[in-house]
């Protein structure tokens, strides 16, 4: 049987989904959207702030506030497949991604919660 210690190296040494991930509000459709090298981190962090009240986005936040937690979806969109090639680059395919998503969604104005193109979360 494996050690609790064991277990907590292989949480941490296992590969975390680089990707891309939206927020989206149900109601009128807008969408706030993200990328990031661990995509757990980000989409628990955003849920989260929401949550307490105290997320950086204020237009999101008040729709969170007037609308309710059930209206609001958290989606993986797409995540990097990672290939088994020397000269792949995880950041540099995480970056392709983020401007396919960024022209499909164009998440600006009355259609989403961004307020630029730079999305990506560590």
């Amino acid at each position: 049987m494996k050690s609790r210690k064991d277990i907590n190296r292989e949480y941490l040494e296992r590969v975390k989904p680089a990707g891309v991930y939206q927020v989206k509000n149900t109601v009128n459709g807008k969408v706030l959207l993200g990328s990031s090298l661990n995509l757990e981190g980000p989409l628990n962090r955003h849920k989260f702030m929401l949550k307490i009240g105290s997320h950086t986005n204020k237009s999101l936040q008040k729709d969170w506030n007037e609308l309710g937690s059930d209206k609001f979806v958290f989606e993986i969109l797409e995540e990097v497949k990672v290939k088994d090639d020397p000269n792949f680059n995880l950041k540099d395919e995480l970056t392709l991604l983020e401007l396919i998503w960024l022209e499909q969604l164009q998440p600006f104005g009355e259609r989403g919660y961004n307020l630029n193109k730079r999305i990506r979360e560590a």
